[in-house]
């Protein structure tokens, strides 16, 4: 991965300049991200997918409302591939509006953290995400943050604390938002649930550090749904899967708390992404799965394309 110096404004019409990041960010921030991003689509809930780069004309085809790929598999393109995707992004009419798997490699707990490679890597990656329409990075990475066998369960939040707030800071420089997500045992041995995320968006007390609920993480973990209205004013972002088999969601009878689910995200009058994060495909499971959020997000929701958008190949 190339954590080059400078940064490349191509945005501004006319200017061929390489600058250094810190100036881009005073004098050409607003123009880091996609034309048209977050201009037409704001005080709704809009429905996208997890899914990689090589799935932008199926999203767009399914007619979701945004992509969400992998941050770290946007970091570790070659500039080359990442202006050829960034391209592709710009000339779609959707936008890559959330990121998942933020950190790969690098550690935030542990004996082994190396801080200024992590902020270097952070500050490279929500570059490339902003500019790609990216608002929000989802930060799950259970490896980036499970905490070794016998290491201080205090220390390893002090950690995770100090990272989030430095993560935030850069955040803020890119009018972006890092969002804890809280994961189930059975991947991470730290913030399982969404009163743990909770807690740790309160303690850090960052305005750019915030939190997502991931229903299938919530459902596995046997919380409350009420979190989402105590963690209301906290909560940028939604993933949701059917918790039996991780699934893309068909009909609002294969979970009891379906019903509950939507009933919340509209009374705390929720603005924002939901993401669908599990097994599935485009082909078989894309109509089903807006159908089924449109019945349960009723008029609220930005979904409406079902059919393959005017100009597509079918």
């Amino acid at each position: 991965m190339n954590l080059a110096a400078g940064v490349h404004c191509p945005l501004i019409r006319g200017e061929e300049a390489v600058i250094s990041r810190r100036t881009f960010l005073l004098s050409c921030a607003a123009g880091a991200a996609l034309p048209g991003e977050g201009a037409a689509k704001r005080g709704r809930v809009e429905v996208g997918v997890c899914a990689g780069p090589g799935d932008l004309d199926d999203v767009v085809h399914y007619g979701f409302d945004y992509l969400e790929p992998g941050a770290a598999q946007i970091a570790e393109m070659d500039e080359a591939t990442f202006q050829a995707f960034r391209a592709r992004v710009a000339a779609s009419p959707v936008r890559c509006e959330a990121f998942n798997s933020f950190i790969r490699t690098l550690r935030v707990v542990g004996d082994d953290v190396q801080s200024k490679r992590l902020d270097d890597y952070v500050e490279f990656t929500l570059d490339r995400c902003r500019q790609l329409g990216g608002t929000v990075v989802v930060w799950g990475s259970a490896g980036s943050r499970n905490v070794p066998t016998g290491y201080s369960r205090e220390r390893a939040w002090a950690q995770i604390k100090r990272f989030l707030g430095r993560a935030g800071d850069i955040a803020r420089s890119y009018r972006m938002t890092i969002a804890i997500e809280p994961l189930r045992r059975q991947e991470s041995n730290i913030i399982n649930t969404g009163a743990d995320a909770w807690r740790l968006v309160r303690e850090v007390n960052h305005p750019n550090v915030k939190m997502i609920i991931d229903y299938y993480h919530l459902r596995q973990e046997h919380e409350d749904l009420e979190i989402i209205w105590t963690a209301r004013k906290e909560i940028v972002h939604f993933h949701f899967a059917n918790p039996n088999g991780r699934l893309w969601p068909h009909s609002l009878s294969e979970d009891a708390d379906y019903g509950r689910f939507f009933e919340l995200v509209k009374r705390i009058r929720f603005e924002g992404g939901i993401s669908i994060e599990g097994r599935g495909t485009f082909q078989k499971d894309a109509a089903a799965s807006l159908a089924f959020f449109r019945q349960g997000l009723g008029s609220t929701s930005g979904v409406a394309r079902v059919f393959p958008m005017e100009g597509l190949a079918s």
